[in-house]
């Protein structure tokens, strides 16, 4: 009876571990994850209600007039930028309530069950990624309803669309570990001050040439500008790779920066 006790919990042990196990867990956390989410009035207020607003304020003050001056629609910078800013903002919302979750020692709670270990951490990148990925279809439709177009087919419309997830992963990567290694929540929404500099001195607020001289090659090549003029080009048409290559850079750097101290951080709230 000892042995086959033995072997029993071996065997229960083994598939907590297993690819099939970290699937499975994977997809309920990300199932109760989006659920909060969408009954948290923050989060949906970040993601969907404020990004769609932002645009249209944006293309009533100022749209007018920055297509008198460039003869383009000011869509084509504002609906990419507004979709990265969502998608940054988002990621904030979620790291303050995952500072939440581990104040409150749910993540403790989660970590003494028979769960997958990876599962919390994959569960919530899969649930940023849906969350940015909804957000974006939100603020582009809004963008359609506005004049916004697509010119360059199928392929670049899909690559348009995954590039504010690649990008606000990226950024929910530095968020995810600033909030595992804080019990500030003020540190993280201090972040947002950050995204507020990005959108206001970016490339989709207004065109370059607005900006004075000496500061135009920050705002050209910083990580906000460089995505919202690489989607740009998927949109409205010009050369891409050079940007596309940028983007993925500056997304896979921060990514690659920041996973380790996120992991890192994760495990330790998590056997708080």
């Amino acid at each position: 009876m000892a042995l086959l006790a033995d072997r029993t919990e071996e065997s229960h042990i083994g598939s907590e571990v297993s690819v099939s196990a970290l699937t499975r867990h994977t997809l309920i956390q990300t199932q109760r994850l989006l659920l909060r989410w969408a009954r948290t009035p923050v989060t949906l207020l970040e993601t969907l209600i404020v990004p769609c607003l932002l645009l249209i304020m944006l293309n009533t003050v100022v749209g007018n007039q920055i297509q008198k001056f460039t003869g383009e629609s000011a869509l084509y910078g504002s609906v990419p930028m507004v979709t990265i800013v969502g998608a940054l903002s988002g990621a904030v919302a979620g790291g303050v309530l995952l500072g939440r979750e581990r104040d409150a020692g749910l993540l403790a709670r989660f970590w003494v069950l028979p769960v997958h270990r990876a599962s919390g951490l994959a569960s919530r990148i899969l649930a940023e990624g849906c969350r940015i990925f909804a957000g974006t279809i939100a603020v582009v439709l809004v963008g359609y309803l506005l004049g916004f177009r697509f010119h360059e087919g199928v392929v670049a419309t899909i690559v348009f669309l995954f590039i504010p997830v690649i990008f606000g992963l990226a950024f929910a990567t530095i968020v995810t570990a600033v909030a595992v290694f804080t019990a500030k929540a003020t540190l993280v929404e201090g972040i947002a001050i950050l995204t507020s500099l990005m959108m206001f001195f970016s490339t989709g607020f207004v065109p370059l040439f607005a900006y004075p001289s000496w500061i135009q090659p920050v705002v050209r090549n910083q990580p906000l500008s460089v995505a919202v003029d690489t989607m740009r080009a998927l949109a409205q048409g010009g050369p891409v790779v050079h940007l596309l290559t940028l983007t993925f850079a500056w997304s896979l750097g921060a990514i690659i920066l920041f996973a380790i101290p996120a992991t890192i951080g994760y495990r330790r709230a998590s056997r708080q």
